[in-house]
């Protein structure tokens, strides 16, 4: 193919007739052109040449030059790009360092393997501003629903068209046991746009629960208007979801609002999710009434948060805990996903029974180290008396409302507990010397001698080691592993110190050591309040 006057409007023809197809700009087709043009010309006259195509937006025609730059001579490498000053002067009047000289050369005659050669260059180069194009139109509706037309299905996975763009709904975003044929409608949600140099590039989803969260957006006008908000939804595809959501007007009850006339709104979005049962919760700030609606429609007798674990323990009557738990542990996994926490289900009996232990074993402490009587231990345990510190530091009026107690007896409760503690507290100190514990780490303020012997068996044993713990190490935490929460033990925790309390006595062993300028955790103190102050604003 040569270019001729005969075809050099076909170039443009060709340009203009491309651009239409792949709707993207008619100027990137014909840059592409000039590209595989010049990649042509350089196979012809020489890879090292610098060889430029410019073809004419009007006429087609292509004029190929041959461009060389200025250099020092001492930066002189491509002899056929580039020359010195002393050599540009031949060509031009005042040549300097930076320079170009462009000539006119010959247009080439494209082989049958350079033709072959530019036609693959432009197709890349369309086909990069068809994705380009495609990421600019899509990137902004991540997030939403959007309707298609299967196109085919590959390996599980369903190619969608979406308009001027192609989709994937792979198979684990498929609903159950879905399955497309071409030409069949879809509704997806958006899940992310990204720009990939192969493949797709926008993923759909129809197990996300935001879908199932935009979808009574469109059902549901006061979700839609900002009267109901959607907080929380978790779903088991296809088989069961519970949604939370809050009324901001006290005359709209989000429940009704959302099930709809005769149940007319979930139902509609029910068929779209292929009967997928949804339960419907009113949403609550406290979080345990929010989980007793969550485990609807299981009764719940009792609930104890713990937050520092972010655990949630709940107490249901014998006949309910099966309903409690759902088929296969569906009910009380959707409540864990919706509240966030993890749930631990006891039935009355259960916990009856390891309150009973508690009970015993309190007061078997109490008989052990006060010197008492069962009756007399009980009595303790059954005004909230839990350890001995709580017995040898409560105000003295605390014990006098215990029936039969007058103020001898609680001196006496008193210098009993401390004796007992003090004495604990000696032994701990012997063993921790014995286990090598420095002077430096005992007289460390905020250690007890108990926790220091706790930190010696573990080989904690001078304030520089103490200062290379990490909070966690001390306090104890959760991590998760395999999608499961483990726990990991803390060689403080026994003694209720928190991640907050370790943070604080680690950074102010590592002040004491010289490691760290209190001067700058003064400064990042006050920087994190700052911050605070101005999320609360």
């Amino acid at each position: 193919m040569a270019i001729t006057s005969a075809n050099q409007l076909e170039l443009l023809q060709t340009a203009e007739a491309v651009a239409r197809e792949k709707m993207i700009d008619p100027g990137l087709v014909v840059e592409a052109m000039e590209e595989s043009l010049a990649r042509a010309a350089k196979s012809r006259y020489g890879a090292e040449m610098d060889i430029r195509v410019s073809i004419d937006r009007r006429t087609g025609k292509a004029t190929f030059t041959r461009v060389r730059t200025v250099v020092e001579e001492e930066e002189l490498e491509n002899y056929q790009a580039e020359f010195t000053v002393e050599q540009a002067k031949q060509y031009m009047a005042d040549p300097k360092v930076g320079d170009t000289f462009v000539e006119e050369v010959p247009p080439v005659e494209l082989g049958r393997i350079a033709a072959q050669s530019a036609k693959q260059v432009i197709l890349q180069k369309v086909r990069e501003a068809e994705r380009d194009r495609q990421f600019e139109e899509f990137k902004d509706r991540a997030g939403t629903i959007i309707n298609g037309t299967v196109k085919r299905e590959e390996y599980g996975n369903v190619i969608v068209d979406v308009g001027r763009g192609e989709g994937i709904l792979r198979r684990n975003e498929k609903i159950g046991r879905e399955s497309y044929r071409p030409g069949d409608r879809i509704r997806c949600y958006i899940k992310d746009v990204r720009r990939e140099t192969r493949g797709p590039q926008i993923f759909l989803s129809r197990t996300a629960p935001e879908f199932m969260a935009e979808l009574f957006k469109m059902e549901v006008p006061e979700i839609y208007d900002g009267i109901i908000e959607i907080k929380a939804v978790a779903r088991d595809p296809g088989s069961r979801a519970k949604i939370g959501v809050i009324s901001y007007d006290g005359g709209i009850d989000p429940v009704g609002a959302c099930v709809g006339m005769r149940g007319s709104r979930v139902q509609a979005v029910v068929n779209e999710l292929q009967g997928e049962k949804i339960d419907i919760i009113p949403w609550n700030e406290d979080m345990p009434t929010f989980l007793v609606n969550a485990l609807q429609p299981a009764e719940v007798s009792k609930v104890v948060l713990d937050e520092d674990a972010e655990r949630i323990e709940v107490v249901v009557p014998d006949e309910q805990l099966s309903l409690a738990i759902g088929r296969r542990g569906q009910n009380v996994r959707l409540a864990s996903q919706l509240t966030g926490l993890d749930i631990d289900i006891l039935t009355e009996e259960e916990e009856s029974k390891r309150r009973q232990k508690e009970f015993e074993e309190r007061t078997q402490l109490f008989m052990d180290t006060l010197d008492l009587d069962e009756f007399f231990a009980q009595l303790l345990v059954s005004e909230g008396f839990t350890n001995l510190e709580e017995v040898a530091y409560v105000e003295l009026d605390e014990l006098l409302v215990i029936d039969g107690v007058d103020e001898g007896t609680a001196e006496e409760l008193q210098t009993r507990a401390r004796e007992h503690l003090e004495e604990q507290a000696r032994k701990a100190l012997e063993n921790a010397r014995a286990l090598g514990a420095e002077d430096s780490l005992i007289a460390f303020e905020g250690l007890t001698p108990q926790m220091v012997e706790a930190l010696a068996k573990d080989g904690v044993k001078t304030l520089e080691d103490f200062a290379t713990c990490a909070d966690w190490e001390l306090a104890g935490g959760w991590t998760s592993v395999d999608g499961q929460r483990v726990k990991d033990d803390g060689l403080l925790e026994p003694f209720d110190v928190s991640l907050e309390d370790a943070q604080t006595m680690v950074m102010t062993a590592r002040v004491l050591l010289g490691w760290v300028d209190p001067t700058e955790l003064e400064a990042d103190d006050e920087a994190e309040g700052d911050e605070t102050e101005e999320q609360e604003a």
